[in-house]
């Protein structure tokens, strides 16, 4: 006889306590086996997809795609063992509806034991079988039987029900009822509905929660037809142009995530910004002398960023975060570079660990790496966590300026606006050269103006002058 094991919501790491399906990869009555991942789901902080410890037949799925789940919560039940065969599935469904004097078994055995179930990790055996037996009290048990042998009452007359889809309420047949949700079950107890009478739609016969729904209007249609004949007409209310409902979008994923970072981060951080502009000529023309020598190419945020953690290694104060429990500012020892990039999903920071060890061909081809798995939504936790200081670009949108808020808990952000063509005085003349806004986003506990200012003015001459970072590139 098959055994239905239940496989929950795992812990996916980072502190993540909650997940959006995204869409699942099997259905019920799929075959699956030991590892194969069935559901794909978002996070916080990327998207991944859940491997199956059981192998065996799918009886349920808990959730459509957009809902979403916490850590724990059923993903769906796997019916290991047996051939296979409806009436073995019937068997072993969980939560078959108990009768009067008997003990209601429950069979589930949680998959909460069953270790990290992410891919290449395998899995754990399933922990021991427990039994719980619900006995009835002499109360519950009393009012059963009067109701039993109190007389029916006379029918409604009524007219006759229309003929509905495979999901009917038939005469009361023996042996276990094929409904695995809870929730199915909790709705027809709760009005009063005889599982026992309702004919599955679902595979092999599962009785489904709409398949309950349908019985429920079928059995309540005659009075609901009753009071609707007998009760007042409504008055006919005024005509009148209704106002377009407003969209809500929920809060979640990534969209969920980063509201909750930026709104800490408003909340604890006394930021202030500055910013200067710097002719970024002689910047674009050896970025132009090193990509004609041949090579990888360099990209001009890799010679940002080399620019941005050789600063940071003048003023460590901007690579800290504050501990506000301990009442620490506490300097970080290597820079864990973060970079906003805009994908489908919405805004991420990808992470370049070490930064401050890598030259500028290493950065470039670090960034295009990362930045070609956010656009495929292919990004690891570890990709998007750790930073220490965030370079943010956001002259590719064509603005100049911006006073970003901090990606808490680092301490500063350094933003750069668009290169354009603008009239400035170089060697003492007036001349067309291609200007840049830097600006400097830092949080005042950590350092005070002088510092921020001195930051951003070193930032400023390397890009003005660049032959002064040769010995670091």
């Amino acid at each position: 006889m098959a055994q239905v094991l239940e496989f929950k919501l795992p812990d996916l790491g980072e502190g993540l306590t909650e997940a959006e399906i995204v869409r699942w990869l099997v259905s019920v009555g799929d075959v699956v086996a030991i590892d194969q991942p069935v559901v794909e789901v978002e996070t916080a902080k990327a998207m991944v997809e859940v491997p199956c410890p059981y192998g065996g037949v799918v009886t349920a799925r808990y959730g459509e795609e957009g809902t979403e789940l916490p850590v724990g919560a059923p993903l769906l039940t796997v019916a290991v063992g047996g051939t296979g065969a409806p009436e073995e599935r019937a068997e072993a469904a969980p939560g078959a509806a108990p009768t009067v004097g008997e003990a209601a078994a429950d069979s589930a055995v949680s998959s909460e034991y069953s270790g990290n179930v992410l891919v290449g990790y395998g899995t754990a055996g399933p922990a021991a079988r427990r039994r719980r037996v619900r006995h009835e009290s002499p109360a519950v048990a009393k009012s059963l039987a009067a109701a039993q042998a109190a007389p029916a009452p006379a029918p409604v007359a009524a007219p006759a029900p229309v003929a509905v889809a495979p999901v009917a309420v038939a005469a009361g047949h023996p042996g276990p009822v094929p409904v695995i949700s809870p929730l199915v079950r909790k709705l027809a107890r709760d009005r009063g509905l005889d599982l026992r009478d309702v004919r599955g739609s679902g595979p092999e016969g599962l009785i489904l929660r709409a398949d309950v729904e349908l019985a429920i209007a079928v059995l309540e249609g005659p009075v609901a037809a009753q009071e609707t004949a007998i009760a007042p007409a409504p008055v006919a209310a005024p005509v009148s142009a209704a106002a377009p409902a407003a969209e809500r979008v929920p809060l979640r994923g990534v969209r969920g995530a980063v509201a909750d970072k930026l709104s800490r981060s408003r909340t604890e951080i006394p930021d202030a910004t500055c910013w200067v502009d710097a002719d970024a000529t002689e910047l674009m023309a050896a970025r132009t002398a090193m990509n004609a020598a041949g090579g990888p190419k360099i990209s001009l945020l890799a010679l940002l960023a080399r620019i941005c953690v050789h600063a940071l290694s003048r003023f460590p104060e901007l690579n800290s975060t504050v501990d506000t429990a301990a009442r620490e500012i506490v300097r970080l020892p290597a820079v864990h570079l973060g970079f906003a990039a805009q994908t489908p999903r919405g805004l991420v920071v990808p992470v370049v660990k070490d930064a401050g060890a890598r030259t500028a061909e290493s950065l470039a081809a670090e960034f295009a790496r990362l930045t070609e798995s956010a656009r495929q939504s292919a990004l690891t936790p570890a990709d998007l966590t750790g930073g220490t200081f965030t370079l943010n670009n956001y002259g590719v949108f064509g603005v100049d300026g911006s006073t970003p808020i901090i990606n808490h808990p680092e301490a500063a952000m350094l933003g750069v606006g668009r290169i354009i063509p603008k009239p400035w005085v170089h060697q003492g003349e007036l001349a067309v050269r291609q200007v840049v806004q830097l600006s400097l986003t830092f949080d005042h506990r950590v350092c005070d103006g002088g510092t921020a200012g001195g930051f951003l003015r070193y930032v400023a001459d390397c890009v003005e002058q660049p032959a002064v970072l040769l010995r670091t590139l």
